[in-house]
């Protein structure tokens, strides 16, 4: 049965969060203008100018993003080989997903490559123990990728330490060859709205921006690299009705962001179009 977005009119309205010592813009809250109820979104997404991807841990579900038909579908089998995928993205055809064996221990990583058109796995390319849990990639206005390595302060049943710590998040730039060309971190005070998690989301903007997300927050926060150093710049905050997660911007509406709220049983996706900047 097809999915029917529901219009919105208003934008949604957001309470003010404190935006710690680091001085960066708040801008108005982006307005709504879709949701779809998709089981599969618990993840991420990932879009064309014709298709939506709604990405859990082993599966992912092709949609047409108009009438929500679902078109193709992949599942892995439990137990492996693929654990979490955390985040996805469309580039020449290939749809690359971000993913870690997360919450096991040590932590390993790896580049997931689908065809976009038909879900068939492609290629695989493993960090093995890397920084972390490898969360989202995308590629920049120059061609270069860039991706998170994500640390946690909560803590799983099978260990009495945190899986990581918070702060060692690192957001690297890669290589042709995923070797690491650079790594950041993320100033204390934009970490700290991570809770105990870390950061879910990256995609870069029509404005050629990098854009993040944590793990729960209504929100997206654009970072930049630093002149000097080795921590990221955090430039503004936008509300937008997500709950963290993976997002992705519409290749064919520009400024309009997908992203989703996880239920329970499912995943609500969402369709916000962000506020103009000043």
């Amino acid at each position: 049965m097809p999915l029917s977005p529901v219009r919105l009119l208003l934008p949604l309205a957001f309470a003010a969060v404190a935006l710690g010592a680091q001085a960066q813009e708040q801008r108005t809250a982006a307005e709504t203008i879709a949701r779809f109820d998709i089981p599969d979104a618990r993840q991420a997404v990932a879009v064309t100018d014709r298709y939506l991807y709604a990405i859990d841990n082993r599966t992912i579900a092709k949609l047409d993003k108009a009438t929500g038909q679902p078109v193709a579908r992949w599942e892995g089998p439990k137990g492996g080989p693929i654990l979490h995928l955390d985040s996805g993205v469309v580039r020449d055809g290939k749809l690359y997903t971000a993913h870690s064996n997360y919450p096991d221990w040590p932590m390993t990583s790896s580049v997931e490559v689908w065809d976009a058109e038909t879900l068939k796995h492609l290629e695989s390319h493993s960090f093995g123990i890397e920084r972390g849990s490898f969360t989202w990639l995308d590629r920049d206005p120059q061609g270069r990728w860039w991706g998170a390595f994500a640390n946690y302060n909560r803590v799983f049943d099978k260990s009495p330490l945190a899986y990581g710590n918070k702060y060692a998040t690192q957001i690297v730039r890669f290589n042709r060859d995923w070797s690491v060309a650079e790594a950041f971190v993320y100033p204390d005070a934009l970490v700290a709205k991570f809770q105990d998690m870390s950061n879910s989301g990256g995609a870069f903007g029509p404005d050629g921006r990098l854009y993040i997300s944590g793990h729960d927050n209504p929100e997206l926060y654009v970072v930049a690299p630093p002149e000097m150093g080795s921590t990221m710049r955090w430039l503004e905050t936008i509300p937008v009705e997500i709950g963290g997660q993976g997002f992705a911007f519409d290749p064919a509406q520009p400024g309009v962001v997908w992203g989703l709220i996880r239920g329970k049983t499912g995943g609500v996706v969402t369709e916000s179009r962000l506020p103009e900047k000043k």
